[in-house]
């Protein structure tokens, strides 16, 4: 099978707005990571701790920074940019794009109920089901084995991934995408507990809304709200397993990432950046522009914009000094053991006690 040629390193430098130097007419036929790429590979180099794989890689085409000392090898070809990163990340969204796209159309397999509205630019893949009452907007894609339920309502442009389920009255925004085997508007979980210590499910009535530019990943739960509304607002990019329980409510732009843990009724501020495994109790709020490091847990509302660490969490400066006495901890019980038996020696003491 023949290899689809996919740019030039004449085209790449022209798209980029970067200086060649060496093989132009070489073509590319692949994108890589600078320590796996090989030839006919673009990669790309970014940070100084990867320069090292100048020497071995086999890669046909580099994008570089302009502050670059070495000289391409032999077939090699250097496209010289004031941003390798970003310069990578382009030409990746324009091969993304390149990818032919689904089609307006109905699988014969579909479910679809009655009185719901699906505009002809719709594709709709198999053994998908849709409910009653629905409003499917422009150019949405449902892949396979998406279950929508009664009254939901879906913007323009959006992208359903196989497996996806959006339970009854959810809102979804425009262009959002949602990932294989996401659940959005499941039950919350709302239990009341008796004095015998038994548990009363209370009917989570409420649902979520989810704004424009939304990303969701795959086995994410958004949990419908018990009453009123679990809001996810425009802008909002979330990892998969990621959890978020009744009426959360999650400020636009920020960003999870993966089994971060919401409990119900928190309100997050906007531009706030968790890493993976942040847990929030319940009934929390946290101010605009809160960055929370992996595994922090937070038991208490943040009323100041900073970046935090720990359980529970503290400043990250002050966190991360606690951790380095914590490591030293124990040469500095075995010195206070030493000095202990010295002074007990020393006094003719029987014991310092506790």
């Amino acid at each position: 099978m023949p290899v689809e040629i996919l740019f030039t390193c004449e085209k790449i430098a022209e798209l980029v707005e970067g200086k060649i130097k060496g093989e132009a007419k070489a073509e590319i036929t692949a994108l890589n990571r600078i320590e796996y790429a090989g030839k006919g590979e673009l990669t790309f180099l970014a940070n100084p701790k990867f320069e090292k794989y100048l020497k071995t890689t086999e890669a046909t085409c580099i994008l570089v920074p302009e502050t670059i000392q070495d000289s391409p090898k032999e077939n090699m070809c250097f496209i010289v940019v004031s941003n390798p990163y970003h310069a990578f990340v382009k030409i990746i969204k324009l091969v993304d794009s390149m990818k032919p796209g689904k089609s307006g159309g109905i699988h014969p397999t579909a479910i679809i109920g009655k009185n719901t509205k699906i505009p002809g630019s719709v594709y709709i893949g198999p053994y998908c089901i849709i409910g009653n009452n629905c409003i499917i907007g422009e150019n949405v894609v449902l892949h396979s084995r998406v279950t929508i339920y009664d009254d939901v309502k879906i913007g323009d442009n959006c992208e359903f991934k196989t497996g996806v389920v959006c339970f009854d009255n959810t809102v979804i925004g425009n262009n959002c995408i949602i990932h294989a085997g996401a659940v959005i508007g499941d039950d919350g979980f709302g239990y009341e507990e008796h004095k015998d210590g038994s548990y009363e499910k209370i009917p989570q009535i409420g649902n979520v809304v989810i704004k424009d530019n939304v990303e969701i990943g795959s086995n994410t739960t958004i949990d419908r709200a018990m009453t009123g509304s679990t809001i996810i607002e425009s802008g909002v990019i979330i990892d998969n397993l990621v959890q978020i329980g009744h009426n959360v409510f999650v400020g636009e732009n920020t960003a999870m990432a993966a089994q971060v843990g919401i409990a119900g009724s928190c309100k997050i501020g906007k531009r706030n950046r968790f890493g993976g495994q942040v847990g929030l109790a319940g009934h929390l709020d946290t101010v605009d522009d809160v960055i929370l490091i992996a595994q922090s847990g937070v038991a208490k509302s943040i009323n100041e914009k900073g970046i935090y660490f720990g359980a529970p969490i503290r400043e990250r400066l002050k966190a991360f000094k606690i951790e380095s006495a914590i490591t030293d901890l124990p040469e500095l019980a075995k010195e206070f053991r030493k000095l202990k038996k010295f002074i007990l020696e020393k006094f003719n003491i029987n014991d310092l006690g506790d």
